[in-house]
């Protein structure tokens, strides 16, 4: 069984909602610059409630900000 992974959009968000920087972000879901940096790049998945405060900044759902993307072994 291959590794799971969960993908987002927050780069393209936070461009589109006046260029918000990565510290600003992070200032308002409640976590540090690195966490949104590590989210961003899909090396930490972010808990419920924090995936749930970013999708709140961003007034969008969070189907819109996080999707599943399941990754199958190649064989």
């Amino acid at each position: 069984m291959g590794k799971s992974s969960i993908q987002n959009n927050i780069r393209k968000l936070r461009f589109h909602h006046d260029e918000m920087t990565q510290k600003e972000l992070a200032s308002k879901v409640g976590v540090t610059r690195q966490t949104i940096v590590a989210i961003e790049k899909g090396k930490y998945s972010p808990s419920l409630e924090v995936a749930f405060r970013i999708a709140l900044v961003f007034d969008s759902p969070l189907e819109e900000v996080f999707w599943y993307e399941p990754k199958d072994d190649p064989d």
